[in-house]
């Protein structure tokens, strides 16, 4: 049996523009040390913002990752409120990514979000993760369980 074949439209510049809204200007930044803040401002420009869309289409078409997007920094932090600090436990390893990498992936993330909510490929009681599932809807499933 031949397995359906979904088409995958290009990315828009509105997917861009609405992923962007989302990004936390006081994270810290990767490797590129690009703050959202100034990434914001920089694909403003129609033109800036149009070679990022046409950098994901084609990354997408040719099913390649470049490894600039790959590259991340590790940054431990200690863990809050401990007595100690000698036990590996006691620290948080952080790591950061490239910025354009990060917002790629964040519009992906979206897309797939939705084609996978759209083609109910998620059993209808799967509620972490997914947008648009609150914890009302976690209440309703278990009033319905018990």
């Amino acid at each position: 049996m031949d397995k359906p074949i979904s088409l995958w439209p290009t990315f828009s510049k509105e997917e861009f523009r609405l992923a962007l809204v989302n990004c936390n200007n006081s994270s810290a930044p990767g490797p590129d040390k690009l703050l959202w803040s100034y990434f914001k401002i920089i694909l403003k420009d129609d033109d800036c913002l149009n070679l990022i869309v046409n950098i994901t289409n084609v990354c997408i078409e040719v099913g390649y990752w470049p490894s600039h997007f790959k590259r991340s920094t590790v940054v431990i932090i200690p863990k809050p409120n401990k007595k100690v600090y000698d036990s590996p436990k006691a620290f948080r390893p952080i790591v950061l990514l490239n910025t354009i990498g990060k917002l790629i992936e964040k519009v992906i993330g979206e897309r797939l979000q939705f084609n996978v909510a759209l083609n109910e490929f998620i059993y209808p009681s799967q509620l972490g993760g997914l947008k648009f599932k609150f914890m009302i809807d976690a209440g309703v499933a278990l009033t319905h369980i018990i």
